[in-house]
């Protein structure tokens, strides 16, 4: 008697299970007269019974078995509408109301379905085999935020179990240049800068550009930033801009992050010189100038008036931030003002921000507001022809010119404080000339090469 091959009885069955599977499918066999039922259970477990594995053997069978056989696992993904629940999403795909249910409730032990958001993607998958007529659903993926993932999975008894998955994550520098062609919004979003950065950046330098009246063409900027990215590239969030230049005009400027002993954060030019000034000339980012202090005709009235401020067109809705430190003193309507606030900033200054379309969370007369921050929105509100911010900066009670009006400087470091600043600078100087900028990052990631960041 002669010596089986080693792989003999793995052909073999493999050979059995494929001619098994072909005469099944044979149009003279059963599948042909009942093909929405050719993988009952029964057909299963009699195939099943006919063919039991061999003893242990190289698997090479399973190689060699069709692809829908091997991998068992069909895949749908479905976007989130606007107004959708959860159970719409899913119920949309042909999903039965009670399985979408227990998917729901199981999905709140990690996280709130109702925090679903139009545009989010729900990844199903599903057992590709027919079993008792139906294609049972394994299991549903949503992507929260890149790098945070919630999984529901069936379990064997058929309930459903859910669980967090978190993508390792890693902090990186990353910069960012650009030369201005139409405007600073335009610049940055080609050259790939978030929106929160820009609009971080903007807001650094509000205290000394006039953004809508000082840029011009050719004007470049630069920033340097640290980001929280997965291993695959993707921004989780974006954190604070470690330094910002600007040149205006041909006038660079440049600012600085610069940790204080007291764990607070402010931005210095190169001389040591804080970039917060008493008030801000700028109080709505994004806006543009409509109409300048003094003399004008009035667009509703028709004849001339003195202007006792300056107007900012912009969007309903468009925060307005409080120009500077100070007290409440007024927030209410106001005539032909609308909607209006008056801050007092200290002994000489206060603002005042008219036609507002609504206040600002906690805002009211009494409240103190820090420079910055949100006391309310444009709108159309009082006297108007449209949603623009009417702004004033008053000393002494009389209307100046928010433009031209000289301001109290900003905070000077000096002595050790100076010198730490210093130290700061130069190791800033350092880090940006060796930071990948963002295309370099996005480059280096489609290719798979290691990406190396300044730390």
């Amino acid at each position: 008697m002669g010596v089986s091959h080693p792989g003999a009885a793995a052909y073999a069955f493999m050979g059995a299970l494929i001619g098994a599977v072909i005469t099944y499918f044979n149009p003279v066999g059963p599948a042909f007269l009942a093909l929405e039922t050719r993988w009952t259970s029964e057909a299963l477990a009699a195939i099943a019974e006919d063919f039991v594995p061999p003893a242990p053997a190289p698997e090479l069978w399973l190689e060699s078995l069709p692809e829908v056989l091997r991998t068992g696992v069909d895949i749908e993904t479905v976007r989130v509408r606007a107004g959708d629940t959860l159970q719409d999403a899913l119920t949309r795909t042909g999903i039965d109301a009670s399985t979408a249910s227990d998917i729901a409730n199981a999905l709140y032990s990690v996280f709130n379905p109702k925090k679903l958001r139009a545009g989010q993607e729900l990844e199903l998958a599903y057992n590709a085999i027919v079993v008792d007529g139906e294609t049972p659903l394994l299991k549903m993926d949503l992507e929260v935020t890149p790098g945070y993932l919630v999984s529901v999975a069936r379990n064997g008894d058929g309930t459903f179990a859910a669980r967090e998955i978190i993508t390792p994550t890693h902090r990186e520098f990353v910069r960012a240049e650009g030369t201005i062609d139409s405007s600073l919004f335009e610049a940055a979003q080609n050259q790939g800068v978030p929106q929160d950065v820009m609009a971080a950046l903007v807001k650094l330098f509000s205290y000394d550009v006039d953004f809508q009246r000082d840029i011009q063409k050719g004007d470049t900027f630069s920033v340097l930033y640290e980001r929280t990215v997965t291993e695959d590239g993707r921004t989780v969030n974006n954190h604070d801009i470690a330094y910002a230049a600007m040149n205006v005009g041909g006038q660079p400027l440049k600012l600085y992050a610069f940790e204080h002993p007291d764990g607070g954060v402010e931005y210095y030019n190169e001389k040591g010189e804080g970039i917060r000034k008493a008030l801000m000339r700028t109080p709505v980012n994004g806006a543009r100038l409509t109409s300048s202090f003094g003399q004008r005709k009035h667009p509703i009235l028709g004849y001339s008036l003195m202007h006792r401020g300056v107007d900012f067109g912009a969007t309903t809705g468009t925060p307005v931030m409080a120009a500077g430190d100070g007290v409440i003193e007024k927030a209410g309507p106001n005539g032909a003002y609308g909607n209006y606030i008056r801050v007092r900033h200290n002994g000489d200054f206060s603002t005042a921000y008219a036609h507002l379309s609504r206040f600002g969370a906690g805002v009211a007369g009494g409240k103190r507001v820090r420079q910055g921050q949100i006391i309310g929105y444009v709108g159309a509100t009082g006297r108007v022809t449209g949603p623009h911010l009417h702004f004033e900066i008053l000393r002494n009670n009389a209307q100046v010119n928010p433009i031209t009006v000289k301001l109290q400087g900003a905070q000077k470091l000096d002595g050790k404080t100076l010198a730490q600043f210093k130290t700061t600078l130069a190791q800033t100087d350092r880090k940006y000339a060796a930071t990948n900028s963002i295309q370099q990052y996005a480059a280096a990631r489609k290719d798979g090469d290691k990406v190396a960041s300044a730390e």
